[in-house]
């Protein structure tokens, strides 16, 4: 009678090994290599990485307009944003240009003051010179400041191949106020302007 229990007992435990070792479904796997597991999006919506994008309503995600934001910065027009940018290169020509106007009083006959470009956008060259005030306007192309330079006629001037410039005006005209213009151009017409507040002394 002992054997039988004995026996029973033994095809008991085999029984609970074998069920213990066998029991858990095939199909199950550990949290660790499930491959649908959730991944955290941009949005913060858990999205299964197997399962193909697809917005709210069902559709693509790449045809949701929200998806794209990003891809309107993207196709702007480069020309426009530059338009945009730099809309009139004269109103600019203050920062890129650089004209040192010296009063300094000098042994010569009548009044003057000096000045020299330090400064100018690549491609610019000057093409004119202006004295305005309430009383009295002058102006000099280019080419007729090299002419004063070469005669010593008042106006603006330019001589000793650019090494000098400056503008030589008469008496009555000290203590005159008024702007000093300068105009810029290069070889696509675009045109530049620097111009300063003055007192003649």
């Amino acid at each position: 009678m002992n054997n039988k229990k004995y026996i029973y007992l033994i095809s008991t435990l085999l029984v609970l090994l074998l069920t213990s070792a066998c029991g858990t479904p095939s199909d199950t796997k550990s949290p660790e290599t499930q491959a649908g597991s959730p991944v955290e999006t941009d949005q913060g919506n858990a999205v299964d990485p197997e399962t193909p994008a697809t917005s709210k309503d069902g559709t693509d995600a790449s045809a949701d307009p929200e998806s794209n934001q990003g891809d309107s910065e993207a196709t702007k027009d480069p020309d426009q944003e530059k338009q945009n940018e730099i809309q009139d290169p004269a109103a600019e020509g203050d920062q890129q240009i650089l004209i040192v106007i010296d009063q300094t009083p000098k042994p010569i006959t009548g009044n003057s003051f000096d000045f020299s470009v330090t400064k100018l956008p690549e491609g610019y060259s000057l093409s004119e010179m202006e004295w305005k005030s309430d009383k009295t306007e002058i102006k000099s192309t280019f080419q007729e400041a090299i002419e004063h330079g070469q005669n010593g006629e008042d106006g603006f001037y330019i001589s000793g191949n650019g090494q000098f410039s400056g503008f030589i005006y008469p008496d009555e005209m000290k203590g005159e106020e008024g702007q000093v213009l300068f105009r810029f151009i290069d070889e696509q017409g675009h045109e530049l302007t620097w111009e300063k507040k003055l007192t003649l002394k």
